[in-house]
C-alpha cells in the first residue's frame, strides 16, 4: 500500500518527483516535504502548470535573460585587489571564510565533487548517499548529546554502515578528490598576499566536516601561508552558523581587537559575524553571481564544471572582460574543447593519417587541438580551401552547384553582372556575353536575365572550365604536398552542407590523382530548417562525413531546432571565422610554385582575436582540470550546443543583437 501511494503521489510526474527528491536530498523534513508535495499537486492537476512533466527545468529548452548593456564581468562592481587590500588595513586582525572565499572548487554544486569519489570508488549513487550520511550523522550527534558539527569520520561511519565501504578508503578518496579539485582563488590569492607583505594577523574560519590538519595543507598548496590560527567547526564543536564560533574567536583575541570577517554566506559570514560583534565583507559567491546566466541543461558532470569555470573566471573580481571575449569563452570554450575530443576519437577509430582544419573555420580549431594533443602537431594541419575557390574547381563535376552559388544566390541582390563575371573570373567573356544576351556589365543580375546568362555559359563550357585550368594545375601541386603519403584524411569544418570537404574529396580522386581517401568532419550539418535539408544525408550513410553537434540522426531535437533563417548559423561561424582573409583561388608564380590568393582580411579582426582569445583560455582551463583529474571528462555535442542554445531562446533578442556588428561578411565568409 506504502508503495502505491508512493508511485501516485510522487513517481508519476516526472517534474513532480524530481522537485519532491530534491528537497528532501537537502535535508528537509517530512512535514515540510508533504506541504511542498501538496503544492506541487496543486500546481499540476489545479492550476494546470504542465512544465512539471519536465523533470527539473520544465522544459526541453530553457530561457533565462542574458546581460546584453555590457559584459557580464563588468557587473560585478569588485574593487581590484590592491583596492580592496587597502581597505582591510584599519582592522587588527582579518578573518577569512575558506571555502568559495579563499578557495575554489570547479563546480556549481559543491556536493558535485562527490560524482569523482563516487566514480572512484566505483559506487553507484554515490553523490546522493554520501549526502544524505552528512545529515544522518548531525542528526546522531543531536541525539548523544553532542554538537552536531560533524567530521569527516563521523560522515563515514554512516557511510561505512550504509554502502559496506570501508570508512578509511573512503575518506582517503574525498580527501584526495578535495586536492585535485581545489584552487586558490586569483582575487584573494593577491589580496592575501598585499596583507601579509603589511604584517597583518590573519586567521581562517570554517563550517566544514574535513580537519584543521587537511585544511592547512590545502592552504598551504594554494598559495596561503602565515595563518595565526585556523578554526574549523568539526574540531572546535561550535560554528559560524550558530554564531558559536565567531564567540569563541572574540574571547580568545579579547574586546579591543578589531576583527574583519570575509565570507561569501550573507547569512553564517554576514549576519552571524555582524550580531557577535565582527565587521564583514561580504564576498558574492562566483556561482550565485554567475548561475541566473548561465545554461543548466547539461550532463551533470560536464555541466557543473562548465558552470563552474565559466562562473570563477568571470565573477572571481580579478579581470574585467570584453563581451567579444566573453562570448568566445562562454559560449564557444565549450563547444571547441568538445569537438576537438571528437576529432580526436575520429582520428583514432577511422585510422586518420592526416587532419586537415579547413580555412577559415579551422583555424581557431587547429591551435586548440594542438594544445590539447601536442603530440598531434605534424598530423594536424592548416589546410586552405574556401568553397569560392572549390566551386571554380569543381565546376566540371558540380556545375549545378557552380551556378547555384554565382547566380541563383545571387538573383535580386544589387550585383551588377560585371560584378558577378569577375566574381567568377569569367572577365575576358564579359563583353563578348553581354552582346550576345543583349545587356549591359552594369546591368543587375535579375531572376529574369540570370537564366540567359547560364544559357549563354552552358553553351561556352568548355571555354568556362578552361578559365580554371591554371588553378586546378597549382591546387593539385598544394594539396599533393600536403597529402603526401596518406591513405586516410579528414576536412574539418564548421558545416552546414558539407559541400567544402565533398568538393575537396572530389578533387583529390578525379582532378590530383590522389590516392587518399578524405572524409569530412562537420560541427553540424543542414537542419530541418535549411532549404533542403536532407542534402547530406548520402554521405553520412555512406561514412563520408560525421557531425558533431547535430545531424538528421543524432541530436535530432537540435537538428529541428537550429535554425540558419535567426541567424543560427551565422552565430557558431562567428566563433570560427579568422581574423585573415578567405582563400580566393590558387595561382601559379613564375618559378612554378603554387600561390594563394586570399580576399581582404575582416575589418574587425581585433574583435575576432578576442572572441578566439576566449576560447582557446576556456580550452585551456579545461585542459587543466583533467589533467589534476587523471583523467578525460567528455563533452557530448548536445552540451556543447547547450549554452548557446539559451542564448538563441526567445528572451535574448537583445543580447543578439549586440553581436550583428561583428557579423560582417568578410568575418563570415
Amino acid at each position: 500500500m506504502r508503495d502505491r501511494i508512493y508511485r501516485a503521489l510522487v513517481s508519476r510526474i516526472p517534474g513532480i518527483r524530481s522537485r519532491y527528491l530534491r528537497l528532501r536530498e537537502r535535508g528537509a523534513g517530512r512535514p515540510a516535504a508533504l506541504f511542498y508535495l501538496f503544492w506541487l499537486h496543486i500546481r499540476y492537476y489545479l492550476l494546470f502548470d504542465r512544465s512539471l512533466r519536465e523533470p527539473g527545468s520544465g522544459s526541453p529548452y530553457e530561457y533565462r535573460r542574458l546581460e546584453y548593456k555590457e559584459s557580464e564581468s563588468s557587473r560585478s562592481g569588485r574593487q581590484s585587489p590592491r583596492e580592496y587590500a587597502r581597505d582591510l588595513m584599519g582592522y587588527d586582525l582579518i578573518s577569512f571564510d575558506i571555502f568559495d572565499t579563499l578557495i575554489l572548487r570547479p563546480f556549481s554544486d559543491p556536493t558535485d565533487l562527490f560524482f569523482l569519489v563516487g566514480r572512484e570508488l566505483h559506487y553507484p549513487d554515490f553523490r546522493r548517499l554520501r549526502i544524505l550520511a552528512e545529515q544522518k550523522a548531525r542528526k546522531r550527534l543531536v541525539q548523544e548529546g553532542k554538537s552536531p558539527e560533524a567530521s569527516l569520520e563521523d560522515i563515514w561511519r554512516e557511510m561505512e554502515t550504509v554502502t559496506g565501504i570501508p570508512a578509511r578508503d573512503g575518506m582517503l578518496a574525498e580527501k584526495k578528490w578535495e586536492e585535485a579539485c581545489c584552487e586558490a582563488n586569483p582575487f584573494f590569492q593577491q589580496v592575501f598576499r598585499l596583507l601579509k607583505r603589511q604584517g597583518k594577523r590573519v586567521i581562517a574560519v570554517s563550517d566544514m566536516y574535513l580537519p584543521e590538519s587537511f585544511l592547512r595543507r590545502l592552504l598551504s598548496r594554494c598559495g596561503y601561508e602565515g595563518f595565526e590560527q585556523i578554526y574549523v567547526s568539526c574540531e572546535t564543536g561550535k560554528s559560524k552558523h550558530d554564531g558559536s564560533l565567531y564567540r569563541a574567536i572574540r574571547e580568545a583575541y579579547g574586546a579591543g581587537c578589531s576583527i574583519l570577517h570575509i565570507g561569501d554566506n550573507p547569512y553564517s559570514d554576514q549576519k552571524q559575524a555582524l550580531a557577535n560583534g565582527f565587521s564583514t565583507q561580504l564576498y558574492q559567491n562566483c556561482q550565485t553571481a554567475g548561475n541566473p546566466y548561465r545554461a543548466q541543461d547539461l550532463s551533470s558532470i560536464a555541466g557543473s564544471l562548465y558552470r563552474g569555470i565559466v562562473n570563477t573566471h568571470l565573477h572571481c573580481g580579478i579581470s574585467r572582460f570584453s563581451r567579444e571575449y566573453e562570448y568566445g569563452f562562454v559560449y564557444g570554450g565549450l563547444f571547441v574543447t568538445g569537438f576537438c575530443q571528437f576529432l580526436h576519437d575520429y582520428v583514432q577509430h577511422a585510422r586518420i593519417d592526416k587532419l586537415l582544419f579547413l580555412s577559415r573555420d579551422g583555424d581557431v580549431l587547429l591551435k586548440a587541438y594542438r594544445k590539447r594533443y601536442p603530440d598531434a602537431s605534424e598530423q594536424a594541419v592548416y589546410a586552405h580551401w574556401s568553397r569560392l575557390a572549390a566551386v571554380k574547381l569543381t565546376a566540371g563535376f558540380y556545375k549545378s552547384e557552380y551556378f547555384t552559388r554565382f547566380l541563383t544566390h545571387k538573383e535580386n541582390q544589387g550585383y551588377s553582372i560585371r560584378q558577378i563575371l569577375r566574381s567568377m573570373e569569367l572577365k575576358g567573356m564579359e563583353d563578348r556575353l553581354c552582346r550576345t544576351v543583349g545587356l549591359n556589365p552594369g546591368d543587375l543580375l535579375t531572376h529574369k536575365n540570370a537564366g540567359s546568362i547560364q544559357d549563354y555559359l552552358e553553351k561556352h563550357w568548355s571555354q568556362v572550365l578552361a578559365q580554371y585550368e591554371p588553378q586546378r594545375n597549382a591546387s593539385g601541386q598544394y594539396y599533393r604536398a600536403l597529402l603526401k603519403g596518406c591513405r586516410r584524411a579528414a576536412a574539418v569544418d564548421i558545416g552546414w552542407a558539407g559541400s567544402g570537404a565533398m568538393m575537396l574529396s572530389l578533387a583529390a580522386k578525379r582532378l590530383w590523382d590522389i590516392p587518399c581517401k578524405i572524409t569530412g568532419v562537420l560541427a553540424g550539418t543542414n537542419s530541418a530548417f535549411s532549404p533542403h535539408p536532407d542534402v547530406p544525408e548520402p554521405f553520412f550513410i555512406s561514412g563520408e562525413m560525421v557531425s558533431y553537434l547535430f545531424s538528421a540522426g543524432e541530436n535530432r531535437d537540435l537538428w529541428k531546432f537550429h535554425d540558419p533563417g535567426k541567424g543560427h548559423n551565422l552565430l557558431w561561424e562567428l566563433l570560427l571565422g579568422s581574423p585573415q582573409g578567405g582563400l580566393k583561388g590558387f595561382s601559379t608564380a613564375a618559378d612554378g610554385s603554387c600561390v594563394l590568393q586570399f580576399q581582404r582580411a575582416p575589418e574587425n579582426g581585433d574583435k575576432i582575436r578576442e572572441i578566439h582569445r576566449g576560447i582557446l583560455d576556456f580550452a585551456e582551463k579545461w585542459n587543466d582540470l583533467e589533467q589534476r583529474f587523471g583523467m578525460e571528462i567528455p563533452i557530448s555535442g548536445r552540451d556543447a550546443y547547450a549554452p548557446m542554445l539559451l542564448a538563441l531562446s526567445r528572451k535574448n533578442k537583445k543580447f543578439l543583437h549586440g553581436l550583428e556588428g561583428l557579423m560582417d561578411e568578410a568575418v563570415i565568409g
